[in-house]
């Protein structure tokens, strides 16, 4: 980082509410963090209270690693020689205040633009950055594939990072004199505030469908998650604030209800700011026509799919929103060429046309299979499975959605996690007792298996979509970690032969 960053015990006494300082008040502090295992010399170590882990177990691990202060609900019986304990009521409220802070507001300090919604994030905050970058911009992005610091590149491991991690890489952005953070904001994120010391000058909608009922338990829940983002526009300094909405998603109308800025709408209806005049789908092209308050854009895209409409939409309302030239979004739009991932086509010398997406939802595989469909002259292949320890009651609903738009399903596995493979493949298959005439159904629950039954029983003109995993190139087992990427079995299949 540019400049050394310090922060003494009586500053956080400040910041914090109801603090008592066992030990020395005069320490300084140059980094903070709540994982033991990256603790330095000089860091505020904070002691969270996981689902499984306590951070307090690892208090002395983290002094032995240098660490002159500690956050904490709980004093130890034996306080480490050394350490300045900062006794708070909640650590991970502390937190929120303190990391903020520390790294000096940086989401405060450049143009801030969240993208939050089911499906669509990724591909919409890509267009975002890179029409921003040409417009001139220096643009950092935070998403589910990476961290982007204008060219400099590292992986995510959540959609959107903890608190720490957050302001940390907010804060290599202000350095780098990044002007746009294009971020995708998560529901976990709303609800449990790693976005705290965040202030959003533009919020984008994309839709909300099933998804993560795990974690929130109702999808009134998820919305009303998602809703936290836009009902905090209105707070801050700076102006211009904006928040746009997909209205074909039934759930816009309510969360634009509790939105106190300036609304920009888009969907199919002509009574939106941004609607379709047409849309023509091809296997590998889209040729769309938009009206929009500067104008209508006539786009030749390299992206393709009705889903992909509302993402280009989507990013359409945020950059006029922030004022960018219609010409440039324009000449971005039709050059641009998509995700890893996304709707991703395998070339491989196959004779059979083989596609990649992320679609772990039961809108998400609907709208890339009713995609696959219309490309679809011989019959069209779903390889899918849904991952371990999340959502279980989307599995049967999404074994429903291939059966009634693939000609042939393959269910396999995804990320089972912890779960047994079977056992989520079982609840898949709920759906998949009846099955119709001219249609087949198998159960391969070994991935790479799955996807080479499929690779070596297509036929010309068949259409292979798989589902669930698109960029990833892991799959977390049980045990353990592997490396997998599905776009690589497709290619090392097809290089044998």
């Amino acid at each position: 980082m540019q400049k050394q960053l310090t922060l003494i015990i009586d500053k956080i006494i400040e910041e914090v509410r109801q603090v008592q300082v066992l030990g020395a008040d005069d320490k300084i502090i140059t980094d903070i963090t709540a994982d033991s295992r990256v603790v330095e010399e000089g860091s505020l170590f904070i002691c969270l209270k996981g689902a499984t882990v306590d951070g307090h177990k690892f208090l002395q691990m983290a002094v032995e690693k240098g660490a002159v202060a500690a956050l904490v609900e709980d004093v130890p019986e034996e306080i480490p020689e050394g350490v300045t304990l900062l006794v708070v009521p909640d650590t991970r409220k502390a937190m929120e205040a303190v990391v903020p802070y520390f790294y000096d507001y940086p989401g405060k300090n450049m143009r801030m633009l969240g993208i939050t919604g089911t499906n669509g994030k990724t591909t919409t905050t890509n267009i975002i950055r890179t029409v921003l970058r040409r417009a001139g911009y220096k643009v950092g992005l935070i998403g589910t594939i990476n961290i982007m610091i204008e060219d400099k590149v590292t992986e995510a491991h959540n959609t959107t990072p903890d608190v720490v991690d957050l302001q940390k890489a907010l804060y290599a952005m202000k350095n780098a004199g990044c002007d746009y953070v294009v971020m995708e904001v998560s529901s976990h994120a709303l609800v449990l505030n790693r976005v705290a010391g965040c202030e959003y000058d533009c919020a984008v909608l994309t839709n909300i469908t099933q998804d993560h009922l795990d974690f929130h338990k109702t999808i009134e829940n998820y919305r009303d998650a998602k809703s936290l983002l836009f009902e905090g526009l209105a707070n801050g300094t700076k102006e211009n604030k904006n928040a746009v909405f997909n209205m074909d998603d039934a759930s816009s109308e309510i969360i634009k209800a509790r939105t106190k800025v300036n609304c920009l709408t888009y969907g199919k209806g002509h009574d939106n700011d941004i609607y379709p005049i047409s849309f023509d789908v091809q296997a590998k092209e889209m040729a769309l026509q938009l009206a929009t308050p500067v104008g209508e854009m006539n786009l030749n895209l390299k992206i393709t799919g009705e889903f992909n409409v509302y993402n280009v939409m989507s990013a359409v309302a945020c950059l006029l929103a922030e004022k960018v030239d219609k010409e440039i979004i324009c000449d971005v739009l039709n050059g641009f060429d998509g995700v890893p991932g996304r709707f991703q086509l395998v070339e491989a010398g196959q004779p059979y046309t083989v596609i990649v997406d992320y679609a772990h939802t039961p809108d998400g595989l609907d709208n890339v299979l009713k995609t696959a469909r219309s490309i679809t002259k011989g019959k069209l292949w779903a390889i899918f499975g849904c991952g371990g320890d999340r959502d279980n009651k989307k599995r049967p609903i999404m074994g429903g959605i291939a059966l009634e738009l693939a000609d042939k399903v393959v269910v396999t596995s995804d990320n089972p996690r912890t779960e047994d493979p079977e056992k989520i493949i079982d609840q898949i298959f709920v759906a998949l007792q009846d099955v119709p005439a001219g249609k087949e159904v198998y159960r391969i629950s070994d991935r790479r298996e799955a996807i080479e039954y499929v690779l070596a029983n297509a036929e010309a003109d068949d259409v292979i979509m798989i589902a669930g995993k698109g960029h990833e190139n892991y799959q977390i087992l049980k045990d353990r970690t592997i490396h997998f990427d599905d776009r690589e079995v497709v290619l090392e299949y097809w290089s044998e032969k």
